[in-house]
């Protein structure tokens, strides 16, 4: 194709610059500035949060919004916490800080009707992060991670803090992509026979439901419930001890299917399913 063709083509689908102020670098540095479907990029605050306020991001926020998207003064934003989500526009960006400005705040629900805690045997490398940014993706409400006698991963005070620390981003980081206006709770990891040893008998409506491929029930075999505790083993799985002490705590095991899934599979397949029968898929 000739040289002035290409150039006609791209005339005739390119809107003129006049219909952007700024120009086309405005134009593709906005477009950059908003993530899939049109929304603007989230980010979750833990100051107090008023209009009319000043903010300063948090570092990690503000380095990607100056580093990754290339934000300038005037860019807006969305910024969030506690249910309720601002309109923002950044109005300082220095070396080490981003400063934006909240505009009308809203209070809006993107929560399950269906409230379910996960409790999640520790898997090893990236699997447990992949778990856990999926589960807030499907509506977890809580996370309690677990040490079980067949964990992979062991962590001492020091290493776990880290990790909570690492998770509680992981959680934040999938509340801004979903959409969420909540960051789920998140607890320190603890054995899962001294977690169930210390949980109180189960509340009404509340479900108990432990996952194992040896199971004979299917989640669509039970009643609607009013909350949900799911707990998901590790890659080798719960012992029989352990098992035993879930089910004598009101946990009822539950197969998803003949096959074995793997631990980062189970938990999320349990989490779809649930959202099917009885919450807001």
């Amino acid at each position: 194709m000739g040289l002035w063709r290409t150039n006609a083509i791209v005339a005739l689908f390119t809107p003129p610059a006049k219909a952007y102020p700024g120009g086309f670098d405005t134009l593709w540095h906005n477009r950059r500035m908003r993530r899939a479907h049109g929304n603007l990029t989230r980010i979750h605050v833990p100051a107090t949060l008023a209009p009319g306020a000043a903010v300063s991001l948090p570092p990690a926020a503000a380095h990607h919004l100056v580093h990754v998207l290339r934000a300038a003064v005037g860019d807006e934003v969305v910024v969030f916490r506690d249910g309720v989500e601002f309109a923002a526009a950044i109005t300082r960006i220095d070396k080490h800080a981003v400063t934006v400005k909240l505009a009308s705040g809203d209070a809006i629900d993107r929560e399950t009707p269906l409230a379910c805690v996960l409790a999640q045997a520790i898997s090893s490398g990236e699997r447990m992060d992949l778990t856990l940014q999926k589960a807030v993706e499907l509506g977890i409400a809580g996370v309690q991670p677990l040490y079980s006698e067949r964990s992979v991963v062991r962590l001492d005070a020091e290493r776990a803090e880290k990790r909570v620390a690492h998770w509680r981003q992981v959680l934040i980081a999938a509340c801004e992509q979903c959409g969420r206006n909540v960051i789920p709770g998140l607890a320190a990891p603890v054995p899962v026979i001294d977690w169930l040893g210390a949980l109180p008998a189960a509340g009404a409506g509340e479900s108990r439901m432990l996952l194992s491929p040896h199971a004979g029930t299917r989640l669509a075999d039970l009643p609607r419930p009013h909350s949900v505790t799911l707990l998901a083993g590790p890659e080798g799985g719960f012992t029989a001890i352990e098992a035993d002490l879930a089910q004598q705590r009101g946990f009822v095991a539950l197969r998803l299917g003949p096959r074995v899934l793997r631990t980062e599979t189970a938990a999320l397949a349990a989490l779809a399913v649930i959202n099917t029968l009885w919450g807001d898929f």
